[in-house]
């Protein structure tokens, strides 16, 4: 399921209410921690392709077929710019810069890579056995980041 992003940010609005509608149909209910912190990560990655790039992007949402405990719900946001995402280091009174580190802290799995017309950044999120369960497979905060050649795994955030 994908949907065009243009340049403008009213889009996030557009685009969570699109996620919202096709979990509706997937099994995955609204009030799940799955699908609000999916909501958050389409807002966060969907406002930096729109305020960032300039450009307009395409949202991809791959939902399980059947829902079980263990499935993997991906998300990806392609846009037409080459220029590789930069996690910032926000001061406590900044009002924006913190989008990245919220990825990094809530994506079981984030990266990027560069795609002949720009680049691609996804993240995805695991559905644990046990809602609130933290293990190495479920919970969060394992960053797989790289791309253009360069690698950064373990990128660290301080949270305030």
């Amino acid at each position: 399921m994908q949907l065009e992003i243009r340049p403008d940010p009213a889009e996030v609005g557009r685009a969570r209410r699109w996620a919202r509608s096709r979990l509706a149909g997937s099994g995955i209910q609204a009030d799940e921690p799955l699908a609000e912190t999916l909501i958050l990560l389409v807002s966060e990655l969907v406002t930096n392709a729109v305020v960032h790039t300039g450009c307009p992007a395409v949202l991809l949402l791959s939902l399980p077929h059947a829902v079980t405990d263990e499935s993997t719900v991906r998300l990806e946001v392609a846009d037409r710019s080459g220029r590789a995402p930069v996690p910032r280091c926000a001061d406590d009174d900044a009002t924006g810069g913190r989008g990245l580190a919220l990825v990094d802290g809530l994506a079981d799995r984030w990266g990027w890579s560069v795609e002949s017309t720009g680049k691609r950044i996804w993240c995805e999120l695991d559905r644990c056995a046990k809602s609130g369960e933290v293990t190495a497979s479920c919970g969060g905060g394992a960053a797989a980041y790289g791309g253009g050649g360069a690698s950064f795994e373990g990128l660290a955030y301080e949270a305030v």
